[in-house]
């Protein structure tokens, strides 16, 4: 098969020829059709996850799946050759991802695709949507709550934005002014961040926010503090100082139920994933080039195989 693939940290991505993966007991082989591009792919593949993740060479990045099952291996009536799936496949060890022609992942990772998304679409929602979905779920969104998304327009502030007003939450997204109707129409109202957030976020919410998701890092943690009611209701999913005040550091976990939740809310039209661009394969190289910059509104998706 064709994968995207490299030999050691901080080596450029090569298309190469290689094996396609076994196919375990409880796990489906995957014929790919779009795989999400996340900026925790090219972080592995510099390095800077090696402390705390198991990578082992040649590595084929990428977590997030959709595609077609090809075979189950054994012990597997969850799914049948011809399914239409998509799926969030971290496994135990960094090696074998989403990046190829081919992907296995066990059935624990998996969900059918949602109905109403394109390739592209599915493959862009499970990780980011996954990563809202749990942080969303650990700070207790409810009706009624007025809930702070910091980075409303990114990749997995959007999904947050969609899932909490879903929930019947009334949301505030902190965003660049050129993406505040961007925002307006996930359902949030929109603030400028940078200097004197604080004061904005007062201005429309004079009585304080009930949870803040912190989805970009730097000064959120401390923005949130000031404006929450409680702070065990803060959750971030980049600055681990969340936890000290009895809030929640979040890392998301791979999950069926999530992902067939978040497939409901797509397929009920409540939530729709943004793609920026959409690259073929062999384009991966420059797919990570514009995940780096960091300015990207939506997902960024490679295209694998026939259309």
């Amino acid at each position: 098969m064709k994968a995207i693939a490299l030999q050691k940290y901080g080596q450029d991505l090569e298309l190469v020829d290689h094996p396609e993966p076994k196919v375990a007991p409880g796990e489906v082989l995957i014929r790919v059709k779009a795989a999400g591009v996340n900026p925790v792919d090219w972080k592995l593949a510099e390095g800077y996850l090696d402390p705390i993740m198991e990578v082992r060479f040649p590595m084929i990045p990428g977590w997030d799946v959709a595609g077609v099952v090809e075979q189950v291996g054994l012990d597997v009536d969850e799914f049948a050759p011809g399914d239409e799936v998509y799926g969030y496949i971290r496994k135990d060890w960094v090696q074998l991802g989403s990046y190829a022609e081919f992907a296995a992942a066990h059935v624990r990772m998996l969900a059918r695709k949602p109905a109403s998304l394109s390739w592209e679409e599915a493959a862009g929602l499970p990780l980011a949507g996954l990563t809202a979905y749990q942080s969303i779920k650990r700070a207790g969104v409810g009706a009624g709550d007025t809930v702070l998304v910091h980075a409303a327009a990114g990749g997995v502030g959007m999904c947050a934005v969609q899932i909490a007003a879903a929930l019947g939450a009334r949301v505030i997204g902190t965003a660049s002014e050129r993406n505040h109707d961007f925002v307006r129409g996930l359902g949030a109202e929109p603030v400028t961040y940078g200097d004197g957030l604080v004061d904005r976020i007062r201005e429309v919410a004079p009585d304080g926010v009930d949870v803040a998701l912190d989805f970009v890092g730097g000064d959120a943690v401390d923005v949130s503090r000031q404006v929450l009611k409680s702070p065990e209701r803060l959750a971030s999913v980049v600055d681990a100082a969340a936890a000290e005040s009895g809030g929640h550091y979040v890392w998301v976990q791979p999950d069926a139920a999530g992902l067939t939740a978040l497939a409901e809310l797509a397929d009920q039209g409540r939530l729709s994933v943004t793609v920026a661009r959409a690259l073929p394969l062999a384009e991966a190289a420059e797919a990570w080039r514009l995940s780096r910059e960091g300015h990207t509104r939506g997902k960024l998706v490679l295209t694998v195989g026939e259309r």
